[in-house]
């Protein structure tokens, strides 16, 4: 059993530790809070060791009444690996930390490439990042399209991507963000980040897009054109993405025409914060077209990350050497459709 740490408990992290905690080769040694808040409560609650991240505030968490174990210096002797969730840009000064201590460390995509060194996606480099000391986990949206283009180039070959994101302006709990009455380019210029952090897992894809931000909290939307090198069927493209885990096809007329009903669906599933980690491809949209192929896509910007973070602990601890094996696994553990 490898020892894990989570720093920073909020949207991610609690759902890492979620993840690695029903894994029957790794176990939850600490998790970390900054602000003594229900989310640490909960923490608590659910049986894992609360460490405060900024020892100074101690005092803050003894009048909530909350728990703890003690501060994040306790917790480092105790991890194999600890698994950076706090918000983007402290997760690369936080590095700096983990080095200084010896603990190999995972980021999240809010972090930037060049800062950590090395990404990771499960289905696109797994490989490349065995026994890696520190690694980031590609962002929400980048996962997305990895999920889908990877089974894609394996099919038929990729020319070119080009990628439209309709992106969700915050996340429900987020009060502070928006928009809420606007269609925001975000960037205005093209292109987006998103092709680049594709490149970062995805070496050689010569991908361009272009971002959107709009008033809706659910679920990020692609829409993308790939020219292929090999022109396959329609039914080929089913056939495979239908046999790639974490990507489900899903029908409008069925019921899923949109994002907040394939959220609907996502919370009949019964898993818990009603999470849909499967990047969802609306079958109705794949059409191929002069060697060009076309469809949508639906991503749960908070979820589609943790299972790729549970396999990035076994790259990175050298726990499972073939991909498809950790995938399967995680997979299994988390109640993933296969």
């Amino acid at each position: 059993m490898k020892s894990v740490g989570i720093n920073g408990y909020g949207t991610i992290g609690k759902r890492v530790a979620d993840a690695v905690a029903c894994q029957d080769d790794m176990q939850i040694v600490g998790v970390t809070k900054r602000t003594p808040n229900f989310e640490a409560q909960m923490a608590v609650e659910k049986g894992f060791p609360l460490y405060i991240s900024a020892p100074e505030r101690e005092g803050l968490f003894e009048d909530a009444g909350i728990k703890v174990t003690g501060t994040i210096d306790d917790l480092y002797d105790k991890v194999d690996v600890m698994v950076d969730c706090t918000p983007g840009g402290i997760g690369a000064k936080n590095k700096e930390v983990y080095a200084e201590k010896g603990v190999k460390g995972i980021f999240q995509g809010g972090e930037k490439h060049e800062q950590i060194g090395k990404s990771f996606n499960s289905f696109a480099n797994y490989q490349d990042n065995w026994g890696a000391d520190y690694v980031r986990v590609v962002s929400c949206n980048t996962t997305g399209l990895c999920r889908t283009l990877k089974p894609i180039d394996d099919l038929c070959g990729i020319k070119k991507v080009r990628a439209v994101m309709v992106r969700r302006g915050a996340d429900p709990g987020q009060v502070k963000s928006g928009p809420i009455n606007a269609i925001v380019p975000n960037p205005p210029t093209v292109p987006s980040h998103h092709g680049p952090d594709v490149q970062t897992v995805m070496y050689d894809l010569d991908i361009t897009t272009m971002a959107l931000l709009v008033p809706t909290t659910l679920m990020h939307q692609h829409n993308l054109m790939v020219e292929l090198e090999n022109t396959p069927s329609v039914d080929d493209v089913i056939d495979t993405l239908e046999a790639t885990p974490r990507v489900i096809l899903v029908e409008a007329e069925k019921g899923l025409g949109s994002t907040a009903e394939i959220m609907e669906c996502a919370r009949d599933l019964g898993r818990s914060r009603s999470d849909l980690f499967e990047i969802a491809v609306w079958k109705e949209s794949l059409n191929v077209k002069d060697g060009e192929l076309f469809y949508m896509q639906a991503i749960h910007q908070e979820s589609d990350v943790v299972p790729e973070n549970v396999d990035c602990i076994r790259a990175m601890l050298e726990m499972e050497e073939d991909p498809a094996k950790s995938i399967e696994k995680t997979n299994k553990n988390m109640g993933i459709m296969v």
